[in-house]
C-alpha cells in the first residue's frame, strides 16, 4: 500500500509524464489514472496518507475527466474520509501561464472541502534565484505547473521534470512530518 497516491488524467501523455517525475521524488507514490478508477482504488485512496491531484489545464480549468473524479468525491465528502491527509496538485498546459492557477485553485478548494492539508511549491527559480537554473521558471506557488514540450519524446521540459521531482520530495517530507491520514 502506497503512502501517497497521485491521481491524474492525461490527454496526450504530458500530465502522466509529470506524475511519473513527481513519483520519482516521492519514492513510495503510486499512480492512479482517474479515467480507469475502480472500487478498490477508492479504498486505496481512503487508506493513503497523501493524495495528489493532477490534470491538464484545458480552457482555463481542469480537464473534464478529472472534474468527473472531483465530483465523485462528493459521495463521501460528508464523512470526511480524507480529513488530515496531505494534498497537493499539479497541471500542464501548452502556454507558460495559460490560466494554470485556476486549475490549481480548484484542486486546493477540493482538498479544503475534504479537510486535507495542502502543500504548495517551494522551489524558487529565476529571476529571484538564478543559481537554481530553470526550476519553477514560471513561478507557480500554489502547486506544480509545467509547460508541455512540443518534443513528443520528452513531453515535459527538463526543468519542469526536475521541478516535479523536487515537488515529489517535498510531498514525501510533508507526509513524514504531518501525514496522519484520517482523523478517525
Amino acid at each position: 500500500m502506497s503512502d501517497t497516491i497521485i491521481c491524474y488524467c492525461t490527454g496526450a501523455g504530458h500530465t502522466r509524464r509529470l506524475a511519473e517525475h513527481i513519483a520519482r521524488g516521492a519514492s513510495s507514490a503510486a499512480l492512479l489514472d482517474v479515467e480507469t478508477i475502480a472500487d478498490e482504488d477508492w479504498a486505496r485512496l481512503h487508506a493513503a496518507r497523501a493524495i495528489l491531484f493532477g490534470a491538464p489545464t484545458y480552457m482555463g480549468s481542469a480537464a473534464g475527466a478529472f472534474k468527473t473524479f472531483m465530483d465523485a468525491t462528493s459521495d463521501f465528502w460528508l464523512d470526511q474520509l480524507w480529513q488530515n491527509k496531505i494534498a497537493g496538485g499539479f497541471t500542464t498546459g501548452s502556454a507558460n501561464a495559460g490560466d494554470k492557477s485556476l486549475t490549481l485553485m480548484s484542486f486546493a478548494t477540493l482538498a479544503a472541502q475534504h479537510g486535507m492539508i495542502w502543500v504548495g511549491q517551494a522551489e524558487i527559480g529565476p529571476p529571484a534565484n538564478t543559481s537554481n537554473g530553470e526550476i519553477n521558471r514560471d513561478g507557480f506557488w500554489l502547486g506544480l505547473a509545467a509547460t508541455a514540450s512540443r518534443d513528443k519524446s520528452e513531453l515535459i521540459m527538463p526543468a519542469d521534470a526536475e521541478t516535479a521531482r523536487r515537488y515529489g520530495v517535498r510531498i514525501a517530507e510533508a507526509v513524514a512530518r504531518w501525514g496522519k491520514g484520517t482523523a478517525n
